[in-house]
């Protein structure tokens, strides 16, 4: 057990050491494009935290820059295998549940989606890609994804500054 600010929190699972560069909350910038909508800018902020299990809860939010209203949210699980591979699994508002596996190295986390579902109102995505790159307090990532009807293609890109954590 840890105390911070005065409250008692678990220790850090040591399976999650892979991943414990990500912790704490991270704000940015980053912008997106794909075939099907006009490019766009975003506001960002993303936090890993833990309980003590092998598991990191994950949350993310963004907000239009020029007024502030919400753009997307998604919150999910980033279960470490170490000694290098990690397995994740993202619910998106939009009713699309996303199962990735990848792998961790030395700052550098490669996602690819295994599994993908969706209710049946969501659009059609079919492939999720994410590649993420950690240097001290800055992270920073790509997705790319197919989805109604086009191929694998650059969709999203940001630059995140760790201010807690």
């Amino acid at each position: 057990m840890a105390t911070v600010l005065g409250v008692d929190t678990p220790d850090l699972h040591p399976d999650c050491a892979i991943l414990a560069g990500l912790l704490g909350t991270w704000r940015g910038e980053g912008a997106g494009e794909y075939p099907t909508i006009d490019p766009f800018s975003y506001r960002e902020e993303v936090t890993f935290t833990h309980v003590g299990t092998p598991v990191l809860w994950y949350t993310q939010r963004t907000r239009n820059p020029a007024s502030g209203l919400p753009m997307h949210a998604e919150t999910g699980f980033w279960r470490p295998l170490p000694p290098d591979r990690v397995e994740v699994v993202i619910a998106h508002p939009t009713g699309v549940a996303e199962i990735q596996e990848g792998t961790v190295d030395r700052g550098r986390i490669e996602l690819k989606s295994a599994s993908i579902t969706h209710t049946a109102t969501a659009k059609e995505v079919t492939v999720v890609e994410r590649s993420f790159r950690l240097d001290g307090d800055v992270l920073s990532y790509t997705l790319r994804m197919a989805a109604v009807g086009e191929p694998v293609t650059h969709h999203l890109a940001a630059e995140l500054r760790r201010v807690h954590g």
